[in-house]
């Protein structure tokens, strides 16, 4: 069985609060460090109807204290939108809340559409996308028990640590869905994951490049990597296709640049089929070719498949499972569902 872990949006239903949805979402990372999961990663987003993960380390926080042996973190921190040393003093707090279990993942995108990432600038309190290398290996350095040292043209130097006295590091992973972060994670002998769950395209490049142009460094000796992918399980096919419309739709609506609203129903959603467009029918019909959904057996057996084809040995789903409309709004009983399914006989159960 390959290792499995999750990769959260914190989704936002219908008639749901924001307060409701991260409730939702703290209870699926607890049952996921109960089932055996490796690790749960929270994304950065904002601004969008059905997403309420803009802020990874708060939520990251959270989630450690409620769980006990998961790894969790950021996937990912979107570097452009935040001062480096801020990032670096936050995942820094974060390992000394839970040594051992904290991964930064940091991505290249801004995670956010043009206005809102004009507003990030305005603050003040981000950082040039142009130095991204740069500000990675500031930010290990400073995590890092050493530290780092700045030192002047003047002369002199200045020690500067994200926490006084760091006993270990959070684990650095680099995200993106191009040939950019791929290269760049190589360079620095870095982990890499792909964001097959956004995109899709053009991952085999990525990992070649990855893997082919990898060069060992203190952190890894040789590459490390896993993808991601969208799933829905359920005991029936027919309750798992249901549960995915909502997500789909949601897709279809950003790839047409259609306005988007927090995620309908599995009712509502079903209802809208009967007026949907070609374009929009083609659109689902393509996100559901990249999907993995059915029962709990027959997705493990394409999370095998889809893992030995790439040559990895962990998987990170994003459950993409929608609600009925009766099901409780301050929890998340199909992504709780595909869980325990996709889990099998490999959970814990602690």
């Amino acid at each position: 069985m390959v290792t499995l872990s999750v990769l959260d949006l914190v989704s936002v239903r219908t008639g749901q609060t924001s307060a409701q949805a991260v409730a939702a979402s703290m209870a699926l990372a607890a049952l996921a460090d109960d089932l055996g999961y490796e690790r749960y990663w929270f994304a950065e987003h904002h601004n969008m109807p059905a997403v309420a993960s803009t802020s990874p380390a708060v939520l990251i926080a959270a989630a450690a204290s409620r769980t006990q042996r998961i790894r969790v973190g950021s996937g990912g921190v979107m570097l452009p939108n935040h001062a480096p040393l801020i990032v670096a003093e936050q995942f820094a707090t974060l390992e000394a809340m839970a040594p051992g279990r904290i991964d930064l993942g940091i991505g290249r995108a801004p995670g956010s559409d043009p206005v809102v990432t004009h507003l990030l600038r305005q603050s003040g309190a981000t950082s040039d996308v142009d130095r991204f290398p740069q500000h990675i290996a500031d930010i290990a350095a400073i995590m890092s028990p050493e530290g780092a040292t700045m030192r002047f043209t003047s002369g002199g130097e200045y020690a500067v640590h994200a926490t006084p006295n760091a006993a270990s590091s959070p684990e650095i992973w680099l995200l993106g869905s191009s040939d950019y972060s791929a290269t760049l994670a190589a360079q620095f002998g870095l982990p890499y994951v792909f964001a097959n769950h956004f995109s899709g395209q053009g991952l085999e490049r990525a990992l070649e490049l990855y893997r082919s142009q990898f060069q060992p460094s203190a952190v890894l000796d040789a590459p490390r990597t896993f993808l991601t992918t969208n799933v829905v399980a359920a005991p029936t096919l027919d309750e798992a296709e249901q549960r995915a419309l909502p997500q789909m739709r949601m897709f279809a609506k950003l790839r047409l640049n259609q306005p988007l609203t927090a995620l309908e129903t599995v009712e509502a959603a079903t209802a809208a089929l009967e007026t949907v467009t070609d374009r929009e029918r083609e659109a689902m019909a393509l996100v559901r070719s990249r999907w993995m959904i059915g029962t709990g057996e027959t997705v493990r057996a394409e999370l095998t498949k889809f893992a030995t084809q790439h040559g990895v040995d962990e998987v990170m789903v994003v459950p993409v499972a929608g609600a009925y409309g009766a099901e409780d709004r301050a929890a998340s009983f199909g992504r709780e569902q595909t869980l325990r399914l996709i889990a099998g006989a490999s959970a814990l159960r602690v």
